[in-house]
């Protein structure tokens, strides 16, 4: 990977945990981005989940258009798990509400 390639994630990286701290979620930057064998990922939630952070230049129009008209869109690929794609600011009420009702999340 090149240096700009790594700047741009580290950026995208702090980016996302900034918003996140913002909204009152105490997540931490994973150090050296998922690097260490036994802590992938690149940003660590509370609960110790792990969140994976992408910036491409062209993102699939689809997981947008998905979101013009609901709240949630439920992707999947062949044989693939199955993905929930909604906007960050929902996902912050969710999270938030889960955590503080003492809902238990692995």
């Amino acid at each position: 990977m090149g240096k700009k390639s790594k700047v741009k994630g580290y950026r995208v990286e702090r980016e996302i945990v900034n918003l996140l701290q913002k909204s009152g979620i105490n997540v931490k930057r994973i150090p050296l981005s998922g690097g260490i064998w036994w802590l992938k990922g690149d940003i660590l939630f509370p609960n110790n989940r792990k969140g994976e952070v992408k910036i491409r230049k062209k993102i699939n129009r689809l997981l947008y258009d998905m979101l013009a008209d609901a709240s949630y869109g439920f992707i999947r690929g062949d044989n693939r798990r199955w993905l929930v794609v909604m906007e960050l600011p929902e996902f912050i009420e969710l999270y938030k509400k889960g955590v503080n009702n003492g809902i238990k999340t692995m």
